[in-house]
């Protein structure tokens, strides 16, 4: 036990140092891992701002053609509505087929 005194004494300055050294590394790691992970969101952040300020301009654009033609574009609508069921009956074999027509 008396042994145990003296290497103890001897190797705890150098255990303390070792620590001291692997503490301060470990933190200078940590910053620089904090460090990149605010670049990081500082990048995402402005492409998030610049892809939501390009939607809102479409979004304008598109409540100024719908305002501006809200009107003529319920009519085209409408009109190509009419057209296709036109199309629709006019077009193809009807349904209804007898069993007479087939014989």
């Amino acid at each position: 036990m008396g042994e145990l005194i003296p290497i103890i004494g001897i190797s705890a300055p150098f255990l303390m140092v070792f620590g001291l050294v692997w503490i301060k590394s470990r933190t200078k790691l940590e910053e620089k891992r904090l460090e990149a992970t605010a670049s990081h969101s500082a990048e995402k952040a402005a492409q998030y701002a610049s892809h939501t300020k390009e939607l809102e301009q479409r979004v304008q654009v598109l409540e100024r053609i719908v305002t501006d033609r809200g009107y003529d574009i319920a009519t085209q609508i409408e009109a190509l509505r009419d057209t296709q069921s036109v199309e629709q009956k006019d077009s193809g074999t009807p349904l209804n087929i007898s069993k007479q027509e087939r014989v």
